[in-house]
């Protein structure tokens, strides 16, 4: 994959235009509830400063209605914990694609993008209004490659220069090792509800991987398809044939004991039982610790992981250990790993093992679909600049 990097581009003086990913969540009245995203998005706006560079900076926030201001859907909550990072007040700017003034060593945020009529469309009259604010157009914003809009893909066809920030190049670069040119075995893991959301996924993953792990309910339907009970489990009888074929391609390890009750709860009793034992009032909702640690071991001698959805109902602890298990298992393997998906961080952070996984992936959709094999329009867009 080829593309140019922010950081190897000479900035002094130069308009710099990043569109980043601040698309945080906020509270009823407002309030920044995480700031991941935030943060994330200041080393690529700290290197343009150091630079010399004059920095303007945009990003969505929310789905607000196009040519509509909407103050809910304002960056103005973003603007200052931003502001707060950087060490400096940030103007906000509205109404922004005809002129923007900054000064070189200087940076402004400009308005949520999706206020601008045309920008989910890709509009060109707007991609084109929007490179003529710059001298290099950086994509920084990795969460939203996979949409073709005006500030992700139009303006990096048209801008001077258009290049990655260090977080985009980052997602790429770890993406990259770790399916175009991985040490092998690779094993991935993908664990959800259904095998209906993911099923691409799947059936990508099984073209290109040497074992697949399956849990959450994703596992009951591969275990229907094995003619084992599964109880009142969530599984999809319908796509019994689609595991099948799955499980003709690709060697996927089915557990031999899964922790079962009676309901989802936190005051659920739970217990351990063969997976040919799932009595018909059963719920699985956890791998059992022998099948555990089957996996950890298998997982110890990888060379490369792709990870992506907890095993079991980890938020509930007495339906955790699996995900615990699996989760310390791929801290501590050598292999080069990458976890991605708001349920595995959640699981990343609640077992303490973030400094264990090589990279962690903050995108949603855009990480699927380049695990899909799917073109991601961003990337695509800049590549064809390169």
């Amino acid at each position: 994959m080829r593309f140019k990097r922010l950081a190897d581009q000479e900035l002094r003086g130069k308009r710099v235009f990043i569109r980043a990913d601040l698309n945080v969540p906020q509270d009823g009245a407002g309030n920044i509830t995480d700031d991941t995203r935030i943060r994330a998005s200041v080393p690529g706006i700290r290197l343009a400063l150091d630079k010399g560079a004059a920095v303007m900076v945009t990003s969505h926030l929310g789905r607000p209605k196009e040519g509509v201001f909407d103050k809910k859907d304002s960056l103005a909550p973003v603007g200052k914990r931003l502001g707060e990072l950087l060490g400096c007040e940030i103007e906000l700017i509205q109404n922004w694609t005809d002129r923007v003034n900054v000064s070189p060593g200087k940076v402004v945020l400009l308005e949520n993008c999706r206020f601008n009529l045309g920008e989910k469309a890709d509009d060109e009259a707007l991609a084109r209004k929007v490179a003529a604010l710059c001298d290099v157009y950086v994509n920084d914003a990795f969460g939203t490659a996979h949409r073709a809009e005006a500030t992700t893909h139009g303006v990096a066809r048209f801008a001077k220069i258009a290049c990655a920030g260090p977080l985009m190049a980052a997602e790429l670069d770890a993406l990259g090792q770790a399916l175009s040119s991985p040490k092998r075995p690779l094993i991935a893991i993908v664990a959800g509800s259904k095998v209906s959301t993911k099923l691409p996924l799947l059936l990508a993953l099984a073209r290109q991987v040497d074992r697949l792990i399956v849990g959450g309910g994703i596992l009951n339907t591969f275990l229907l398809a094995k003619g084992y009970p599964v109880g009142k489990s969530l599984a999809e009888a319908g796509l019994v044939e689609e595991a099948k074929k799955i499980m003709a391609a690709i060697a996927v390890p089915l557990p031999e004991d899964v922790v079962v009750a009676g309901e989802m709860s936190a005051r659920a009793r739970e217990h351990v039982t063969d997976v040919r034992g799932v009595a018909a009032d059963d719920m699985i909702l956890d791998i059992g610790p022998k099948s555990a640690a089957i996996l950890a071991r298998m997982l110890s001698e990888a060379g490369t992981i792709v990870w992506n959805g907890p095993v079991g109902v980890f938020e509930i602890d007495q339906f955790a250990r699996g995900t615990e298990t699996i989760a310390r298992a791929i801290a501590g393997s050598k292999a080069f790993s990458i976890a991605g998906g708001g349920d595995t961080i959640a699981a990343i952070h609640k077992f303490g093992v973030t400094g264990g996984i090589d990279y962690i992936s903050t995108a949603g959709g855009a990480f699927l679909e380049f695990l899909e094999g799917k073109t991601l329009p961003a990337v695509a867009a800049l590549e064809e600049r390169a």
